[in-house]
């Protein structure tokens, strides 16, 4: 499992115009093959007056899956340069289609090579970045006597509570980067004089605005 990533911060577009020729980026998060493919048929539907749909992903933990189409324009001007800025990007996840409507006016292998690696670094601003972290629920059981004290550190700490519940003793949750779990509780230990219980939750990723 991942213990951080870069991806879009949701789905998104942006037109750009060079020469009369309409370039349009359409982004989208995904988990699979099957999930880029849909999204690429259906900005294809969307757009079927338009001479070219080009597109590109990058799907998988290590990167595996990766695809790039030309779509009709001059093989290696659309759809390679769209995947280099999704890799340069570091992103996971994630499909571009690029959709072109043209202006009357050819831009040459470097122009398209410029106008459709354009396309995708300026939606990407667009829609903007972030970066997710995997965190683990870590449940911490205090007396009542411990509740101000421990609330202060958790928020000198920036430790998130997500969840206090309040029975015979305080159990609360805090979601704590995986890396960091080992000195968090002996930091809490240590606060509240070794007067306190830990137990593990869920693992889930949290997101942070990159833009």
């Amino acid at each position: 499992m991942l213990t951080h990533y870069i991806t879009i911060k949701a789905a998104g577009e942006h037109e750009l115009v060079i020469k009369k020729s309409r370039f349009i980026c359409q982004l989208a998060r995904v988990t699979d093959e099957t999930a880029a493919q849909e999204f690429i048929t259906t900005c294809k539907k969307k757009h079927y007056k338009a001479n070219h749909n080009c597109s590109a992903y990058i799907i998988g933990e290590r990167d595996e899956h990766q695809q790039a189409h030309d779509d009709g324009e001059p093989s290696g001007t659309a759809g390679s340069p769209m995947l280099e800025v999704l890799r340069r990007q570091h992103l996971k996840n994630v499909v571009a289609v690029t959709t072109r409507y043209f202006g009357g006016t050819k831009l040459g292998a470097g122009g398209l090579i410029r106008a459709y690696s354009n396309s995708v670094t300026q939606a990407l601003t667009t829609v903007g970045l972030v970066e997710g972290h995997l965190q683990q629920a870590l449940l911490v059981t205090i007396n009542y006597a411990q509740i101000d004290r421990l609330e202060h550190f958790l928020t000198q700490q920036a430790l998130v509570i997500t969840n206090t519940q309040y029975l015979e003793h305080v159990t609360l949750t805090i979601m704590v980067t995986t890396g960091q779990l080992e000195n968090v509780q002996a930091a809490i230990t240590e606060q509240l004089s070794g007067r306190a219980t830990f137990k593990l939750g869920a693992q889930q990723y949290f997101e942070t605005d990159l833009s």
